[in-house]
């Protein structure tokens, strides 16, 4: 049932021809080809906008960027002194 062969191809191609005439078997073929052709320029728009975006943090994710580095979280009992107006705790 799947072994597909010449003589199969040519019957389809003639069922084809008479559904829709050979008139218009052009004007369907552009049509899927400009079809096509729009469809490809989306995913190259969509990849293009995708890019950029990997490389930069998302504001509301509160993680840095590929490429920074985080500030040093002080574990439990530790205080920070680098900030202004920060002393430690005796």
């Amino acid at each position: 049932m799947g072994n597909l062969t010449g003589w199969h191809l040519l019957i389809l191609l003639a069922v084809i021809l008479l559904l829709f005439g050979a008139a218009r078997l052009p004007a369907l073929a552009r049509s899927l080809g400009q079809s096509a052709r729009v469809f490809r320029g989306e995913i190259k728009q969509m990849k293009a906008e995708d890019e950029p975006a990997q490389g930069t943090a998302d504001a509301s994710s509160g993680y840095p960027a590929s490429g920074q580095q985080a500030d040093r979280i002080p574990a439990a009992g530790e205080t920070r002194t680098d900030e202004p107006g920060t002393q430690p705790r005796p």
